[in-house]
C-alpha cells in the first residue's frame, strides 16, 4: 500500500511541474506576440489608398527575332578550301568566313588578260592603219570603200578590247567570290557544308546562316480594339517596351515600339507589333519568349487600392473599408483597370481612406477589427 502512494505521489509531482512549465512558457510566447487583439476583434492587415502617377500598359507575350537574318551561299562552284570560323562563334562584318578554292578562277583571269594585251597590239595595227588610208583617201590614191574596211577593221579592235576588259572584270568578280564575308556582325548558326565539299552556285542550301542580335526585336501580338489607342499616343511621341525575360533575376530589357502590321489577322482579331531593343548585353535571344509590356502613357492623380484588397461578389467588386471606430463597412468599387500589385479605383473610394488586405473571410459588415498595418 505504501508502494502505491509513492507511485500516486511521483505522478502528481510530474504532472505538476508539467502544467507549471506549459503555463511559463505560454506566458513568454504571449509577451513576445505583443499586445494582443481586444475580445471579439478580429485581426487583419490594412493599407491606404492613395493618389499616385501610374502607367496605363498593354500587356503581351511575345517572341524574340533577330535583327537581320542572312543566309550564306556560294556564288560560284567551287571546292571549300577553307573554314575561319566555329559554329555560333560571333563573327564581324567583312569577316573571312569560307575560302573556295581559287585557283581556276586566277588562270581565268591570267587568260583575260592575255587576250586583252594580245587584241590591244591588234587594235594600236588597226589605229595606224587607218590614219595612212585616210592619208591616202585624202590623196585619190585609194577609194572611199577600201577606207571604209579599214576603219572597220579598227572599230572592230576597239570593240574587242572593250570585251577583253569586261572578261577581265568578270574573272575578278569571281575571284572575289572565292572569299566569302560576313555581310553582318551577328552569330553563326550551324554549318551546313563542311570544308572539302564542293558546292554550287546558288545552291538550295546556305552555307551557314547569320542572326544579327545587336540590336535585336520581339515580336508580339495586341487585340485590334486597342489599335486606335496605340496609333493615338504613338503620334505623340515614341512609346516605351519592356521586355521582360523568364530569369526574374535580370531586369526588364527597355526598347521602343517600331513597327505595326499594315493588317490585322482575321482568325484571331490581333495587330502584329515589332519592338526594337538595343540588347548590347545580350540578354535577348532569337526564338525566347518574353512578357512584353507597351506603356502608351502616364495617368497623373489616379485612385490606387492594392489589388489584394478587392474582393469579388455578386454585384461586383467591393472592398471592406476600416472605419475610425475600427469596425468595417462593404463598400461597392468600380474599377479602372488593374497593373500588378495595383488597382486604379473608378469610383467607391477615395484617398486616404483604409482598406483590409489579408483576413476578409472572417468579416462582415460591422465586424470589429483589430488592423495592422502591411508591410512596406
Amino acid at each position: 500500500m505504501s508502494t502505491q502512494r509513492k507511485l500516486f505521489s511521483g505522478i502528481l509531482l510530474i504532472a505538476v511541474l508539467a502544467a507549471t512549465v506549459f503555463f511559463v512558457f505560454e506566458a513568454n510566447r504571449a509577451s513576445r506576440a505583443g499586445p494582443q487583439p481586444k475580445a471579439g476583434a478580429v485581426p487583419v492587415t490594412t493599407a491606404p489608398v492613395i493618389v499616385k502617377t501610374v502607367p496605363v500598359r498593354l500587356y503581351a507575350i511575345g517572341n524574340v527575332e533577330p535583327y537581320t537574318t542572312v543566309s550564306l551561299k556560294a556564288r560560284i562552284d567551287g571546292q571549300i578550301v577553307s573554314v575561319h570560323f566555329k559554329e555560333g562563334d560571333e563573327v564581324r562584318k567583312d569577316a573571312i568566313l569560307f575560302e573556295i578554292d581559287p585557283r581556276p578562277f586566277e588562270a581565268s583571269l591570267r587568260q583575260a588578260q592575255a587576250n586583252l594585251a594580245k587584241d590591244k597590239a591588234l587594235l594600236d595595227r588597226a589605229v595606224e592603219q587607218q590614219k595612212r588610208y585616210k592619208d591616202l583617201l585624202g590623196k585619190n590614191f585609194i577609194s572611199a570603200d577600201a577606207y571604209e574596211q579599214v576603219r572597220t577593221n579598227s572599230e572592230t579592235a576597239a570593240a574587242t578590247v572593250s570585251a577583253d576588259q569586261a572578261a577581265i572584270e568578270s574573272a575578278k568578280i569571281s575571284l572575289d567570290y572565292c572569299t566569302i564575308r560576313s555581310p553582318v556582325t551577328g552569330y553563326a548558326g550551324r554549318i551546313q557544308i563542311q570544308q572539302g565539299n564542293l558546292v554550287k552556285a546558288n545552291d538550295t542550301n546556305a552555307l551557314v546562316t547569320i542572326n544579327q542580335v545587336v540590336p535585336i526585336y520581339a515580336s508580339f501580338s495586341i487585340p485590334e480594339q486597342s489599335l486606335a489607342d496605340i496609333r493615338k499616343y504613338q503620334a505623340d511621341g515614341e512609346l516605351k517596351v519592356e521586355a521582360h525575360v523568364a530569369d526574374t533575376r535580370h531586369p526588364p530589357v527597355a526598347g521602343k515600339l517600331s513597327f505595326i502590321d499594315n493588317s490585322a489577322d482575321t482568325t484571331t482579331g490581333t495587330i502584329r507589333l515589332k519592338a526594337e531593343f538595343p540588347n548590347t548585353d545580350k540578354a535577348l535571344w532569337p526564338g525566347q519568349f518574353v512578357n512584353v509590356v507597351l506603356t502608351l502613357y502616364e495617368q497623373k492623380d489616379a485612385v490606387v487600392a492594392p489589388s489584394a484588397a478587392v474582393q469579388n461578389g455578386p454585384n461586383g467588386q467591393y472592398v471592406f473599408v476600416v472605419n475610425s471606430d475600427q469596425t468595417v463597412a462593404l463598400r461597392d468599387i468600380k474599377i479602372a483597370r488593374a497593373d500588378g500589385e495595383d488597382t486604379i479605383i473608378a469610383s467607391g473610394l477615395k484617398p486616404g481612406e483604409q482598406v483590409v488586405t489579408v483576413g476578409q473571410l472572417r468579416l462582415a459588415p460591422g465586424s470589429r477589427v483589430s488592423p495592422a498595418k502591411a508591410a512596406s
